[in-house]
């Protein structure tokens, strides 16, 4: 049995090396990429959102096993994140304080190699990218629970010149943190409004006197639960949990176990086609009988599938709205264009934010 394992690990050791000779081979390959592009001009874009999902895709498609198609697809992720920070270290905005799940998913998207600025509004994260203080930024834009995230939306109708770069789908579980293991003797709960409504039914049962207290973020809740404040606890997750010192309370008191939130990518130019894209759209028609219809019938026509369609008001006047729609494909497809062209016609106003990759993961 122990020579049995010395030949195993062994092995192990041989191919450790070669691993490791190989990831150091292709970083060298992404800093001649970096001179080849530095050659190129000042505008130089290292960061190619099309190239990383193609290339992750690539990894789903061949792997066999044992490790998950997931595991393998985080390990590249975290290897071309680090050879990208050889070629620029990017920054990214996010919805902070430190530990949200906006940085959660800026992570998951960039890997742990870029660094990432907190903001305290989504405003700010707009306004840090459009000043070009850092490359991009992430923002929530819905949840599977409890819907779209206005605020998100309405920064796109106020004439921002950013574009969605990419989408992260980040599968969300809360945690009831604390100080103390006993949370029966709790007065009040932190947590931002959309994670005490993703928690509801939990908390109805479980705890059903306790004050529910909004704040700005679950970061924030777990910065005020740890504050000294007694018989307080928040609901946030478990990196937060690390940062702020708390514990566990009680795990995964989500309503829905499958509960995910959407966030996007923002950032300064166009993404070319990956083979696997969305593109969104906002859309304003005029306020008469049958402009919806009419709106629609250009997808139908080129068989475009459409995967979201939310309304606002235009707030340029009562009860005019404009239409936030995903489609599945980029701007430069054939079909898309020829879309394009008939919506142009047959709306008041047309504003493409953005073709970029499908989530991979």
């Amino acid at each position: 049995m122990t020579n049995k394992l010395e030949i195993i690990r062994e092995k192990i050791d041989v191919l450790d090396k070669e691993l490791q000779d190989m990831i150091n081979e292709r970083a060298r390959l992404a800093q001649e990429v970096a001179q080849v592009k530095q050659a190129q001009g000042d505008d130089t874009v290292y960061y190619r959102p099309e190239r990383e999902a193609a290339v992750l895709r690539e990894v789903l498609a061949r792997n066999e096993g044992p490790l998950s198609g997931e595991d393998m697809a985080r390990l590249f992720r975290e290897i071309m994140s680090a050879c990208l920070a050889l070629e620029q270290t990017l920054q990214v905005a996010f919805l902070g304080p430190e530990g949200t799940f906006t940085q959660a998913a800026a992570l998951k998207h960039f890997g742990y190699s870029v660094r990432t600025v907190s903001m305290n509004t989504i405003d700010e994260v707009f306004r840090e990218v459009e000043s070009a203080a850092v490359n991009y930024g992430v923002v929530p834009v819905e949840n599977s629970t409890e819907g779209v995230i206005n605020h998100t939306l309405d920064l796109f109708m106020q004439q921002s010149s950013l574009v969605i770069c990419g989408e992260v789908d980040l599968r969300v579980h809360h945690h009831l943190l604390g100080k103390s293991q006993d949370y029966n003797s709790l007065k009040r709960i932190y947590s931002h409004q959309q994670s005490l409504a993703q928690c509801r039914e939990w908390l109805n049962v479980r705890l059903p006197g306790v004050e529910r207290v909004p704040v700005s973020s679950n970061a924030e809740a777990a910065r005020r639960a740890a504050a000294g404040e007694e018989q307080v606890a928040a609901i946030a997750s478990d990196i937060a949990a690390d940062i702020y010192g708390l514990e566990i309370l009680e795990a995964n008191i989500e309503d829905n176990p499958d509960n995910t939130t959407r966030f996007l990518i923002i950032g300064r130019q166009s993404v070319a086609s990956s083979g696997d894209d969305k593109t969104s759209l906002l859309v304003s028609t005029p306020n008469k009988p049958g402009a919806l219809h009419q709106m629609l019938e250009p997808f139908a026509e080129n068989t475009i599938s459409m995967s979201r369609i939310e309304s606002r008001p235009s707030r340029l006047a009562n009860w005019e709205y404009v239409f936030f729609i995903d489609i599945n494909g980029h701007v430069e497809d054939e079909k898309i264009i020829r879309c394009l062209d008939a919506l142009r016609e047959k709306t008041s106003m047309l504003k493409v934010l953005g073709s970029y990759p499908r989530a991979v993961l």
